[in-house]
């Protein structure tokens, strides 16, 4: 299924870095940016989360939440969160299977190779659980939030 702007964005319940599960439906009424990223404590991914962490004020201020979404593992996220104080969710699809249906896990190029990877990329669910914005293929990491952050502010 791609993922399509004005269209319900895809239901899923994973778990977070403290082994709750969280569902997309929790935050029904609310902005919800959902970011895929290639794996914790890495350089472009370290990046990209201090930036939602250093704008959390701004994009709490706009009614949004934001889950960041990796395929490490619970206690990776645990450590992850921890060193770099990460104020949001951050939850664990070992098997990709949110990702794949994000349209976030597929075919990449890496070193000039093709490769099965992670596709760094962002969903901007609206508070009606439709996609109101989708980022296919986030270019800088480090410049990221704030364009995240300026598209919900419009």
């Amino acid at each position: 299924m791609a993922i399509e702007e004005g269209k319900a964005a895809p239901a899923f319940t994973l778990n977070d870095a403290d082994g709750n599960t969280v569902s997309l439906k929790d935050f029904k009424g609310k902005n919800v940016v959902v970011y895929f990223y290639p794996r914790d404590d890495t350089p472009g991914c370290t990046k990209e989360a201090c930036g939602f962490r250093d704008h959390w004020q701004d994009i709490q201020d706009a009614n949004t939440v934001v889950l960041g979404i990796s395929p490490d593992s619970e206690a990776s996220h645990q450590k992850f969160r921890e060193k770099y104080e990460l104020p949001f969710t951050l939850l664990a699809d070992p098997e990709r299977e949110v990702m794949t249906e994000y349209n976030a896990y597929g075919e990449k190029m890496m070193y000039g190779k093709k490769r099965m990877g992670v596709i760094r990329s962002t969903v901007w669910v609206g508070p009606d659980g439709n996609v109101v914005k989708h980022w296919r293929r986030v270019p800088k990491a480090a410049d990221h939030p704030l364009k995240v952050l300026e598209a919900i502010k419009g």
